[in-house]
């Protein structure tokens, strides 16, 4: 009787939708009048490759429940994220707006956020659409990464906190999940900070051993002090150095039940079953209501933290391990949407934050994941690798089967499509770059409403493409690219990520041309000698790129310095600090 009423609601729910799409009547307004709003289960991966899937090519990496929402419903193949690193891309999802906008981005190389204690985050003046689901009567969870922030002015004022961005509910990890989180060889940070550490240990002992040696031999004058304070200071250095590694798992590397620290720092090995039994706990409470519901990964970042039934079963090392086991995630998901009556009421959506990471690469091992045809990956500001991710809708009965649509669409399309679904407005008193995606998802229009998209690297514009719809041409222009290391290499491998400006960039003048709808690779850049149209594609896009630049507005740089340097005082502790440790998971503080 159950699966009956969902079936009768899933036919009044594409009626609904679709002849409002045909009117030209507002998906919210074609909700109110029919009386029903879906749940909206929102899956988004970290660091995950378009190449790595099987709806997008692989036959190596087993996806079969991924799949399986492609081929229950719509696949898109330009899916784009509105940034090639983590902080960013999240916050452009949220808001459907252009990371700039906001001031979530960092003019110094300070790519994302850096620690759990700093001050920088996702403004409290930016409005998600859980914020507005949350006002429309939605129950609005968020599980998993945030990683936009925590605290302003105390250790737990919360101003960038998940709850006070919309949802009512979170569980997961403030920061990001890292390799330095176990002390991994491949490390964000610890190692670069030991360096220099050791290295200022090393002056100021050796500045220590040579003013000793000058009070004992009678070389030098004066009193001892110079000695005792260069003797601390190098004592102090060796000492930061040896405990770094422990200080960065405690400081980044907890779970938070809301407001609450559970676990500081984490028990990997039940990791994923504490969030796999959140999920469940969520969509069992709000069953009766409409919900929200982002689950936001901590798969398929390194350091790949992979349970004992998925490790050695792929043939792709570690990083297919992971994936398998968070497409088994995805499973265990659905069941319970499953179970519970609820898949023909639910838009269900799987995406990755930006590409794979093409540098997380640890000798003859491959820790990052693979971009398919596209050139570039993670950190790449303007290269498809980067940006190009796995966008799949599922919504049974109103979406259609098997859809594919090779249209451009962007993360920052979530914002005006969930909140128009779940009967809100979009807002008027700034600018979103999202665009409503529901006619294209349904078949009611055949072109995306995005003539042009822009791509920065941090607060610098590296690419930007036009969507020529008259002559069904996909153009892209590249301002700036990062330099390979080694020469030949498609990435900078000795790095974390490519940086976005200084000598290990090439800036392009005329800019980089490439035909998409021919050259999806970008392996061959088109000029005035075998593109006729190259001028007049230069001059279009360099028009669009000065109207979007005169929509922009001053902000303060949430990622820069100030805002992005650890402050002991902002420093999430379950204990008085330094001695951050609890596992109120097994009821132990």
């Amino acid at each position: 009787m159950l699966r009956l009423e969902h079936a009768c609601l899933s036919c009044r729910t594409w009626l609904a939708v679709t002849v409002g799409a045909l009117l030209g009547v507002t998906p919210s307004a074609s909700r109110d009048l029919f009386g029903s709003r879906p749940n909206i289960l929102l899956l988004m991966a970290d660091d995950f490759g378009i190449g790595d899937i099987g709806c997008y090519g692989n036959d190596t990496i087993r996806t079969p429940n991924i799949d399986r929402l492609a081929r229950d419903g719509v696949m898109l193949t330009q899916h784009l994220a509105a940034a090639s690193v983590c902080t960013p891309s999240r916050a452009a999802f949220l808001t459907g707006r252009y990371p700039l906008r906001s001031g979530m981005v960092s003019s110094n190389g300070y790519r994302v956020l850096q620690w759990t204690g700093v001050s920088g985050g996702l403004p409290t003046n930016e409005t998600t659409f859980a914020k507005i689901l949350k006002d429309r009567g939605y129950a609005t969870g968020l599980i998993g990464k945030w990683h936009l922030g925590l605290n302003c002015e105390s250790s737990n004022d919360h101003c960038h906190h998940p709850l006070n961005h919309g949802f009512d509910h979170f569980y997961g990890m403030p920061f990001s999940m890292m390799g330095d989180c176990i002390r991994w060889e491949l490390s964000e940070k610890r190692a670069g900070m030991e360096r220099k550490l050791n290295v200022c240990f090393q002056i100021m002992a050796l500045a220590a051993l040579t003013l000793t040696a000058g009070k004992l031999t009678h070389l030098t004058s004066g009193s001892w002090t110079p000695v005792i304070w260069s003797t601390m200071a190098a004592m102090l250095l060796f000492t930061t150095s040896y405990f770094l590694g422990a200080l960065i798992v405690h400081a980044d590397c907890f779970l938070m039940r809301n407001h609450t620290i559970t676990e500081q720092p984490m028990h990997f090995p039940r990791t994923t079953s504490l969030i796999l039994k959140e999920v469940s706990s969520f969509i069992q409470r709000n069953k009766q209501t409409p919900f929200l519901l982002f689950v936001s990964f901590l798969h398929v970042h390194t350091p790949l933290i992979t349970t004992e039934k998925f490790r050695g079963k792929s043939v792709h090392g570690l990083y297919g391990d992971n994936t398998e086991e968070m497409d088994w995630m995805v499973r265990k998901i659905l069941d319970t949407l499953d179970t519970e009556g609820l898949t023909n009421s639910t838009l269900v959506y799987f995406t990755s934050d930006h590409g794979g990471s093409l540098e997380s690469r640890l000798r003859n091992n491959q820790y990052g994941g693979s971009n398919g045809i596209y050139k570039g990956g993670k950190g790449m500001g303007g290269w498809e690798g980067g940006i190009r991710v796995p966008g799949i809708f599922r919504w049974p009965g109103v979406l259609p089967v098997g859809r594919v649509i090779h249209e451009p669409t962007s993360l920052m399309d979530v914002f005006p499509t969930v909140v128009q679904l779940g009967g809100g407005e979009v807002p008027q008193d700034r600018v979103i770059d999202g665009r409503d995606m529901l006619p294209l998802l349904l078949g009611t229009a055949q072109h995306s409403d995005h003539e042009f998209l822009l791509h920065y690297c941090e607060n610098f514009l590296h690419a930007a493409r036009w969507h020529q719809r008259d002559g069904g041409r996909l153009w892209k222009v590249h301002y700036t690219t990062p330099v390979f290391h080694p020469h030949g290499a498609g990435a900078c491998y000795g790095r974390g990520v490519c940086p976005c400006f200084g000598d290990q960039v090439a800036h392009h003048d005329p800019p980089l041309l490439f035909d998409l709808s021919r050259d999806p690779s970008e392996a061959h850049a088109l000029t005035p000698d075998t593109e006729p149209a190259f001028y007049r594609v230069m001059d279009t896009i360099s028009r669009a790129v000065e109207e979007h630049r005169r929509t922009l507005r001053p902000v303060p740089m949430q990622l820069d310095a100030l805002g992005n340097i650890w402050k002991p005082w902002l420093q999430p502790c379950c204990g008085p600090f330094p001695l951050c440790w609890c596992d109120r998971e097994n009821g132990q503080a």
